[in-house]
């Protein structure tokens, strides 16, 4: 076991600002630490400095572990490479990579890939001088002739917005600063763009020609309720463009044609509370994803000159047991993404005959999803394939012919053979009675008999699905004995939209209570044992490690927490954090006693015990704009305060990011490299 061997009170600062007294419906919280919110403090980062200095002190005997497994991750990553090139008007696309260098050039050639490559940006040589540097939304103007894109320099994902003149490689005077998004009109040189207010809400969109004065930009819409956020996108077919605005569980879309920009937006259908929908455009029709009747969404179709609901008529039917969760939309051919069962579904249907079927994936547990693909009148579908044991993977299926092509899939350098891996399919009963979906993956050879070490992750918020992914830095762990767990947990899609429903607002505990009956399962059946049993989450997955590490510290060895969501109470009063009211529909309104009562009963602050907790690593960035930097900070000073053990803790502050994480590719993998060694030091193994 490992233990702290120094007071961490003799490295740590000791509060030093008299606690604030927080006083909601009659119940007063005293949070001593309230004062790690000043950003602008040198008390602050000075405690960051030093929490990250006891990091360092208390991981330095890993040193070498570490510094074997980022040789070791960097070793199957094939550090010179290219993208899967597609076809956009006359130009082929594509970004490379180059060993030593962080960040991607975005390439082209002109019709043939065998032309004269074209850099159009070279983030490598953007970034000299920057401790982070990310480039985001890239788009080409429809004549292919002018790049538009956004630099963040931070990590909060606030980004100025720049152009280039890609005939004369020209970096244009206009920069917008402040933005979130954009998209190009059609006549190449007017461009929509969304700018964030004070909370990090996208919540105008204005409109801007190239060449002249930003302070003339025309504002064309504002949303002006909190609770929602807005953003721009021009159809696949160029045609329109679309403005949405949209909460958890409410959307509204506008359109305009792409080719008259100083136009009025039209409505589509205006917002209805819980009524979600989005827009695809093919010849004069509008195709529309809703949850209208249709709790796992449906497929209508309506003509342009008639959007609004009452004249929408049905395509694809609501099923009970399949969430439609995509379309792509061809000349010939609809392709639909679903998921049953836990399992992402790709669907083909021929527009004149309504012949369908179902392409087939042959592995029990896996993520497949619909992949770029800007051209409409082609028989083939671009789609992207990768499971726990293969790599990720580009397929060019014909859809006349049901034949299918590998463009490219993701080379792992060393000795990897797909086939030394085994992947499962299992369930765990919640204390319910659901069956909670598990994948797992392990070296074959594995035997069940409890003395495996285990890695569990889980997310289980805003519906986002966990699907199983290949990771070659996860090698480094298969190799080692570990068996790799993902429970596919209430709170996310997997099962259909009631899966998402029944984990949220007044049902969030069943996201907590579905991955200890994950973790149980797994000591139960002798996958590992509690003293083998590290859980992993970031964000609100971070949430849930909190949650359950106060709920039940006795079924794990180690816990991380990436830039966890741990102050829920404390961030869901303060509506001048950004996506606080904007996650009302997911959390609740505090304001609201119900509410109040229900988040205090599971905030992971507001519940920390006097009792033992597992070893637990826990990361951050100063610049986080969706989970503060002091949340973790203030959970890992309380947590010091109150616990009963001797177990590691520690908070590593990246003092240069933000949510992300580091923007360098090397950095990510040596952050990989540091949770690995961590990881492997509590179970006992050092190289």
């Amino acid at each position: 076991m490992v233990q702290e061997t120094t007071d961490p009170k003799q490295i740590t600062p000791v509060a030093e600002v008299a606690p604030q007294e927080l006083t909601f419906h009659g119940d007063s919280r005293i949070d001593n630490y309230y004062w790690l919110r000043d950003k602008e403090s040198p008390k602050v980062i000075d405690y960051l400095k030093a929490e990250n200095a006891y990091t360092e002190v208390m991981t330095a005997h890993s040193q070498a572990l570490r510094e074997k497994l980022y040789h070791e991750i960097l070793g199957r990553i094939k550090q010179t490479d290219l993208s899967v090139p597609y076809k956009e008007e006359n130009y082929i696309y594509y970004s490379r990579t180059e060993e030593g260098k962080d960040y991607p050039i975005y390439c082209r050639k002109k019709e043939t890939i065998e032309a004269a490559e074209e850099v159009i940006l070279n983030v490598n040589a953007l970034a000299e001088g920057y401790d982070y540097f990310s480039v985001g939304g890239l788009q080409v103007s429809l004549d292919q002739q002018l790049l538009g894109y956004g630099v963040d320099t931070t990590g909060a994902r606030v980004y100025n917005l720049r152009f280039k003149d890609l005939a004369t490689g020209e970096i244009l005077p206009d920069e917008i600063p402040n933005t979130a998004g954009f998209a190009w009109a059609n006549d190449n040189k007017t461009i929509f763009y969304t700018v964030i207010d004070e909370a990090k809400r996208p919540y105008q969109i204005w409109r801007h020609e190239l060449g002249s004065d930003v302070q003339n930009d025309v504002l064309v819409f504002h949303e002006t309720d909190t609770t929602f956020r807005t953003y721009i996108y021009k159809t696949k077919s160029k045609k329109y463009l679309i403005i949405g605005s949209s909460s958890t569980l409410s959307s509204e879309m506008r359109f305009l044609e792409a080719s008259t920009p100083t136009g009025e937006f039209q409505m589509i259908n205006p917002r209805e509370a819980d009524h979600e929908y989005f827009v695809f455009h093919y010849q004069d029709k509008f195709y529309i994803r809703t949850n209208l009747e249709a709790e796992n969404f449906r497929l209508v179709e309506t003509p342009v000159s008639q959007p609004s609901k009452e004249h929408w008529q049905e395509v694809i039917p609501h099923r009970e047991q399949v969430l439609l969760e995509g379309i792509e939309i061809f000349k010939e051919y609809l392709v639909l993404e679903e998921r049953q069962a836990g399992l992402t579904q790709i669907r083909i249907i021929n527009w004149q005959t309504q012949d369908e079927h179902y392409l087939d994936f042959g592995e029990p547990t896996y993520t497949a999803y619909i992949y770029y693909n800007p051209e409409f009148d082609t028989d083939i579908l671009r789609y992207g394939y990768n499971s726990l044991t293969t790599p990720n993977s580009v397929y060019d299926y014909t859809m006349q012919s049901r034949e299918k092509e590998l463009v490219k899939q993701q080379e792992v350098l060393g000795d990897f053979d797909p086939e030394n891996y085994l992947a499962e399919r299992i369930h765990a009963t919640a204390k319910d009675g659901t069956l909670v979906p598990i994948s797992l993956v392990y070296r074959k050879g594995f035997q069940k008999d409890g003395s495996h070490p285990c890695m569990l992750t889980g997310y289980g918020s805003y519906g986002f699905s966990l699907d199983p992914y290949f990771s070659a830095a996860r090698l480094s762990l298969l190799d080692r004995g570990f068996v790799y767990a993902l429970a596919h947990i209430r709170g996310g899609s997997e099962m259909g939209r009631r899966w998402y429903d029944s984990g949220k607002l007044l049902h969030k505990k069943n996201t907590f209570t579905d991955f200890i009956a994950a973790a149980e399962h797994l000591i139960q059946e002798k996958y590992t044992s509690p003293d083998k049993l590290i859980a992993s989450g970031g964000s609100a997955g971070g949430l849930l490690m909190g949650a359950v590490v106060n709920e039940r510290p006795d079924l794990f060895k180690g816990v991380i927490m990436d830039v966890p969501f741990v102050d829920v109470v404390t961030t869901m009063l303060d509506s001048s954090i950004p996506l606080t009211e904007q996650e009302y529909d997911e959390w609740g309104n505090p304001q609201q006693k119900e509410y109040y009562d229900y988040m205090k009963s599971y905030s992971p602050y507001d519940n920390i015990q006097p009792q033992n907790y597992p070893a637990i690593l826990v990361t951050t960035g100063l610049n986080d704009a969706n989970v503060q930097y002091w949340e973790p900070a203030k959970w890992v000073a309380k947590l010091r305060q109150t616990k009963t053990d001797k177990n590691l803790l520690l908070l590593k502050t990246n003092m240069e990011s933000g949510h992300g994480g580091p923007s360098g590719r090397y950095e990510q993998y040596r952050e990989a490299a540091f949770d690995y060694a961590f990881v492997l030091d509590l179970v006992g193994i050092s190289d």
